[in-house]
Parts: structure tokens; sequence; C-alpha cells
């Protein structure tokens, strides 16, 4: 199956899913850990006062207990990732994504912003049975790099050398990883440089897809407007797949878990201000259908968010 299937059999909510108590979802995000290199202007990670530490990335042995509860529930997918860059902690993220195809996970997927996926730290996910790595190639040069990701711009020519080393590491270890990456489709001008780059890299993918720039939950709205991009009302999926912002699917079809093991309901949450749950308290599925969730749902399949979390957003 296409990346691009996948994304949008979680985005296009099936009408099973449109219910305040929905079946357990297919697909969970994980995050390993909250800390980032990058600093970019349109990330919800920037709405963090501090940054995490290396003390606040997940426990290896609540990531197995939750996760088996989590695949004896119905879940089939599960990303190493959620907002943060996995990568930060390259052995936990290996040896999470090992533990997943042991338990038997059938799909185990990571996206990362490839600056620190090194040959070798690519050649332990393939070795894990990593289904999927994913690249985010968001900017067209250095400057632009070094603009809007707010970091050194040698990081960008370093994170394009990693994309087509994992193509090598592929071809040397014989691995079965599918190697893909999006990029934030931007206007005129701008839209021109980046599918150079785009087309730089694409032979050393399986697939490539444009994302709009999303909103990122109204957290990043002042900075959207220093950089003078235009973002879309929350997370309407990929360019070619876009659907409406209400009911929003996050709510529905995915689930999302912080490195301390809180369950957001927002695919944007970089400051537990959509907590609906605590893993550490409760079971997966007790959290799904908890009361909390299902008030959300409840105004999302209204059309009516007048007194739910949501109601900030800049989707509403």
């Amino acid at each position: 199956m296409a990346i691009t299937d996948r994304i949008d059999s979680i985005t296009h909510i099936p009408v099973t899913y449109l219910r305040e108590d929905p079946p357990c979802p297919k697909s969970i995000k994980i995050e390993l850990t909250g800390r980032c290199n990058y600093r970019c202007g349109f990330c919800a990670l920037r709405m963090r006062c501090e940054q995490p530490s290396p003390k606040d990335d997940m426990d290896i042995e609540m990531f197995k207990r939750i996760t088996v509860e989590m695949y004896e529930s119905g879940v089939e997918e599960i990303g190493v990732f959620y907002l943060g860059e996995s990568l930060m902690n390259p052995d936990l993220t290996i040896t999470a994504a090992k533990w997943l195809k042991e338990i038997g996970i059938p799909y185990v997927f990571l996206t990362t912003n490839a600056s620190l996926c090194k040959p070798a730290v690519t050649k332990g996910l393939m070795e894990a049975g990593l289904d999927s790595l994913k690249f985010s190639i968001n900017a067209y040069d250095e400057d632009q790099f070094e603009e809007i990701m707010g970091v050194k711009r040698k990081l960008y020519r370093k994170a394009l050398e990693n994309v087509k080393e994992a193509w090598r590491v592929r071809e040397e270890i014989q691995g079965k990883t599918k190697l893909y990456a999006s990029s934030i489709q931007y206007d005129g001008e701008q839209a021109e440089k980046m599918q150079a780059i785009v087309d730089d890299i694409k032979p050393y993918l399986d697939q490539h897809y444009w994302l709009p720039l999303y909103s990122m939950g109204s957290v990043a709205t002042q900075r959207e407007a220093e950089l003078g991009y235009r973002p879309t009302a929350g997370n309407q999926g990929r360019i070619g797949g876009l659907v409406k912002p209400l009911p929003c699917w996050s709510a529905f079809t995915e689930g999302h878990v912080r490195a301390d093991g809180t369950v957001s309901l927002c695919c944007f949450d970089a400051d537990g201000r959509f907590q609906v749950g605590d893993l550490k308290e409760a079971s997966w599925m007790d959290i799904w259908h908890g009361e909390k969730f299902r008030q959300v749902r409840a105004g999302h399949l209204k059309e009516d968010l007048k007194d739910t979390v949501c109601e900030e957003c800049v989707a509403y």
C-alpha cells in the first residue's frame, strides 16, 4: 500500500468511526522524545516554554506495556514519533521499532527531519524491521532553512545527504523499509524552487507527496504571520486528498501519546492543552472511550465546538 493511501485511510474518516465511541484506531503515534534539534517557525513545539531534557524521554518499559495493550486492542500501525524528533534518541527509537515488530505490529513507521538519520542509524532502523521511514524536507536552500527551521544552515545539506544515503544503505543490506518524503507546498516562485529540491531527491525515494502549511492548532499563527506564509485550517491531510476541517480526523481515527504517557486528542498538542488521559493511570481503551474524548467528539459531529478545548483552533 502506498503511503498516501495509508494517510487517506486515516484522514478520511470511515462512517463506522463517526460516533462518540469509535472503534479502536488502527494507527497510533507515540512520542519517544519531545526534544527536537530544529526550531521550525510553523511547528507547535515552539509553544513549549522549555525544551524537554533526555530524562523526559519515554521509559522503554512503559512503551512496551502500553504497546502490548494497544496491539491486543486492535491497533495495526504504530508510529515511533509524534511531535518531537525521535532520532534525538536513536537507540531508543531502534529498540522501540524492534519491539513493535517482535510483538506483531504489522506496520511500524517513523517521520524524521533527516538531519540526524545517519547511515548507521538508518541501518539500525532497517534491521529492526521498520516498515516506513519518511523524511520531512521543507526548505529549498540554506537561507530559507536557516530562516524557517531556526538552526544552523549546515544541517540542511546533511539532511539531504542522509536521504540519499538511506537508499544506499537499503540496497547494501537488501532491506525492505520503504523510503518516503513529504514537503510543504509553498506558492509561486517558492514552489518552483522547492520542486527542484524534490526532483533531486526523488530518485532515492519510493514516493514523495506534498502537504499544506498546517496551522498547528493555532499555536504558531503569529510566527507564520512573521514568516509570511498563509496556513490552512487545522490538519486537512495531504495535497491531493484534503478533507474538511470538521469533524477533525485526529479525534476519531488516530491516537496520539506524549512521551510522559499522556494521551492527546490533537495531532498538534505540544503543551498538553488537549490532554484527555494518562496511560500511567488508565488503559488505552478506557481513555479512547472516556468522557473527555466523547464530549469533544460530540461537538465535532455537530460541527459546534463552542465550550470545548478545540474552540480556539483556527480551523473552526
